[in-house]
């Protein structure tokens, strides 16, 4: 017995040995390269190939493309994403191409994001908190297209890391660094390029903890927030005063197509909406399914946990930074809007995620050691569990909305069929998207146009045709799958 016990011991220990120089260092940057190519690969297999244009995307994508004219642009968007996409709409007016360009750009986005929090992690806890939220469906349905939410999420993740290296967390708290401080201002400043209010948001929970922790009282850091926020909500700024009186009248209008702003318990309208439909408004649906959405309900149970966890690893500020900054961008929201959409709170996922992974990474090395492997398998059974739960929702959303938005192109060549060619004008119902597949203007509202442009004019069938349209020839359109998009065009006399 007392021969073949070490022998027994020793055996596996060369092939333990072999196994650990395969895999990368605990800091190794491999870890984040290999989270944001796994990020970059799924969008790739799983959303490219098929998907087609949204409303959203429409509105967007026709300011700098040459395709169609250019959409109503209303006063609620920010100019960031057409600025993101035109290095390939003003090229090609290829769908695939722009998903192509924007899921690599995203994955490269993720990578960066991550960067910014080496020194302040370990690089494989990293890329936990990188696998938690490219594992989400809702982050991967979004990557590749042209919407904000994705770009705000990883320039908020980036910004609160390039805070927490200014402000001293990496190195002395005596020394402020330059370089942090101009990563934090370009941070601020790209996600106000995308979308104002998030940023308004971020900055002020940033700001907020300036004034709150004592060795973060620098004027420096709140002269980057700030500069950042100027200069990235410029544009916005210019055009409200130019499109709508000012930057106040801008806010009143904006409210004013979303439903107005002000206290309203959305909580439970985006719970409800957390696996589709991608858009709640208004939000009376069930929960679809309930038992694949209760990681949510967990998520604030989990950050809590990850919080305690950065404490005792010595942690606790930044794990409390990032985690009460994740609880501001969402709160709008949560609580100042009367309608929901999963993309809302990927600005707060990308920051919670980093909590999430310090409790994981507690399970994964600091659980008392008669219980380490069973948290292991925990661990990695929940990882695994939580994939493939957000892979089913995934699937289903994609086949979804490739039916819904292929009708779009189908209503497209059914009104080429009719004659309706470029120069034309689109009115009605879904005249947005339908109009930019069919290379023409959009009008909302009756317009004078010149006889060489041909009109068409789009209605649900119960509806009937408008007061304007009497005498105009109707046309049952037969491409259209999806009930909810059957229209009867109206077209003029020749």
């Amino acid at each position: 017995m007392s021969e073949s016990a070490p022998a027994a011991v020793r055996l596996p220990q060369p092939a333990e040995r072999r196994a650990a120089r395969r895999l990368p260092g605990p800091d190794s940057l491999w870890w984040l390269v290999l989270v944001a190519g796994a990020f970059g690969l799924a969008q790739l297999v799983f959303v490219v190939p098929r998907l087609g244009l949204s409303w959203d995307e429409v509105v967007y994508v026709s300011q700098v493309s040459m395709h169609a004219p250019a959409a109503y642009f209303d006063p609620a968007r920010a100019r960031g994403v057409p600025l993101l996409v035109a290095p390939v709409t003003l090229l090609t007016a290829s769908v695939v191409a722009m998903r192509i360009y924007l899921a690599l750009a995203s994955a490269l986005a993720l990578f960066l994001a991550l960067l910014t929090w080496r020194g302040l992690r370990p690089a494989w806890v990293l890329a936990l908190a990188g696998a938690a939220y490219a594992s989400l469906w809702v982050a991967l349905y979004y990557g590749p297209q042209a919407m904000p939410d994705e770009w705000v999420a990883f320039a908020a993740l980036a910004a609160v890391g390039f805070f927490l290296r200014a402000a001293g967390e990496r190195t002395s708290p005596a020394r402020i660094s330059r370089g942090a401080l101009a990563g934090l201002a370009g941070c601020v400043a790209a996600a106000a390029l995308v979308r104002p209010g998030d940023a308004f948001f971020l900055s002020g929970g940033l700001v907020l903890a300036i004034i709150v922790i004592r060795g973060w009282r620098r004027w420096q850091l709140i002269a980057a927030i700030a500069a950042g926020l100027a200069a990235g909500s410029i544009q916005w700024v210019v055009e409200a005063y130019v499109r709508f009186g000012g930057p106040l009248q801008r806010l009143h209008a904006a409210g004013a197509e979303q439903g107005g702003f002000g206290f309203h318990l959305a909580f439970w309208d985006e719970f409800r909406a957390v696996n589709g439909p991608t858009l709640c408004r208004p939000c009376t649906v069930g929960v679809r399914y309930p038992a694949l959405s209760l990681w949510w309900l967990a998520l604030p149970v989990i950050v809590t946990l990850g919080v305690l966890a950065a404490r005792k690893a010595g942690w606790l500020r930044s794990s409390l930074l990032v985690a009460f900054c994740g609880f501001a961008v969402a709160f709008q929201y949560l609580f100042l809007i009367n309608y929901a959409a999963p993309r809302f709170l990927l600005p707060a996922y990308a920051l919670l995620v980093i909590p999430v992974a310090d409790a994981l990474a507690w399970m994964l090395t600091q659980a008392r050691p008669d219980y380490r492997p069973l948290a292991r398998y925990a661990v990695c059974a929940a990882l695994v569990g939580q994939i493939l739960i957000q892979q089913v929702v995934l699937a289903h959303q994609v086949s979804e909305k490739v039916a819904f938005f292929g009708d779009y192109q189908r209503i497209a060549t059914d009104l080429h069929r009719l004659g309706i060619r470029p120069p034309c004008l689109i009115k009605g119902e879904q005249n947005i998207p339908v109009a930019f597949y069919a290379g023409c203007g959009s009008a909302a509202v009756p317009t004078a146009e010149p006889a060489s442009v041909r009109v068409a004019v789009l209605e649900y069938p119960r509806t009937g045709r408008p007061a304007y349209a009497r005498g105009w020839r109707a046309h049952h359109l037969p491409g259209i799958r999806t009930s909810s998009l059957r229209f009867v065009a109206y077209l003029p006399p020749r």
